[in-house]
């Protein structure tokens, strides 16, 4: 029983650390608005809160101590609720993995289509992959937006695929229908790893794709450290602008990814850069901070008129 109230303690702790920070992220992203898109459809999301965790973290905040939170989880039965809900999660979990083994299993048994080898580079399916070049297919086969087995296996991390795609062929430089190539889907992602294999197989680390963004640009929005270190190393532009003048640098600094920033400086990125609108990275800073002194000045004296 205390190992129980000691996990669905650190459950709700987690979820309220989560819940606050982002609230937070969503208040810094109104302020800059959205940047710029680097996927080919919208993306949505739902979040769905169990009504007895919502009910819990509604007075989460007020709790001081952590026998006060054992106890009143106790007393609003609320363990029983959670372990039950975990214990679902996990079956869920099992369940969604044997039926994507089995979906894998039943497409190598007969011919593969476009379509199912296509998913098959997002899931990781390997084995359909295999299949469906062995039976002649075209590794560039892509979607209507041109996407290929290869831009969706760079998206999702899967290494082995990456690798089987080009030595079957596949075109390194093959462009979406935005003229991301899978160098910029590998940055989107994150991953170093598939970075390196594409390098290694001649792709471009200087692509533009058709809003003029480089990989550079996409790894530093996206904030991956390791991947925009790897990319300097590598020699690359790091001054390249894109359809708005922005180089790297502008967009470290809009997103206030410090490490990034620090970075990009230390990887000769010119502070003195200026983009469409004749503005440096450094007047992005001084133009946030006047615009948060801004801010707080209207609310101080909204509050002294009364209207707050």
């Amino acid at each position: 029983m205390e190992k129980d109230v000691q996990w669905t303690s650190e459950v709700i702790s987690k979820e309220v650390k989560l819940e606050k920070k982002h609230e937070g992220l969503k208040a810094h992203k109104l302020k800059l608005g959205i940047l710029k898109r680097d996927t080919l459809e919208e993306e949505k999301y739902a979040e769905s809160v169990h009504r007895d965790v919502a009910d819990i973290k509604a007075v989460e905040c007020r709790r001081r101590t952590p026998s006060d939170l054992c106890r009143e989880i106790v007393d609003l039965r609320g363990i029983e609720n959670l372990i039950e809900l975990h214990r679902r999660r996990k079956v869920r979990r099992k369940k969604a993995g044997s039926s994507a083994r089995t979906v894998a299993e039943m497409l190598v048994m007969g011919s593969v289509d476009p379509s199912d080898f296509l998913k098959a580079a997002a899931q990781g399916w390997t084995e359909v992959i295999e299949k469906f070049l062995e039976d002649g297919g075209n590794p560039d086969t892509c979607d209507e937006f041109r996407r290929t087995a290869l831009h969706r296996a760079s998206l999702e991390g899967h290494t082995a695929i990456v690798q089987k795609l080009l030595d079957k062929g596949a075109d390194i430089n093959f462009a979406d229908r935005l003229d991301c190539t899978a160098v910029h889907w590998a940055c989107r992602g994150g991953w170093l790893d598939i970075l390196k294999v594409l390098q290694s197989s001649g792709a471009d680390l200087n692509v533009k794709d058709k809003v003029l963004s480089t990989p550079l640009h996409v790894a530093t929005r996206t904030g991956h450290c390791d991947v925009v270190k790897y990319l300097l190393s590598s020699g690359i532009k790091v001054n390249a602008k894109d359809r708005e003048g922005d180089t790297a640098l502008h967009d470290a600094v809009r997103l206030n990814h410090h490490k990034i920033v620090k970075l990009l400086v230390l990887g000769g990125a010119d502070m003195k850069a200026k983009n469409s609108e004749g503005v440096t990275a450094m007047e992005l800073v001084k133009q946030w901070q006047f615009d948060i002194k801004e801010t707080l000045e209207s609310l101080v004296h909204a509050k002294g008129m009364g209207l707050l």
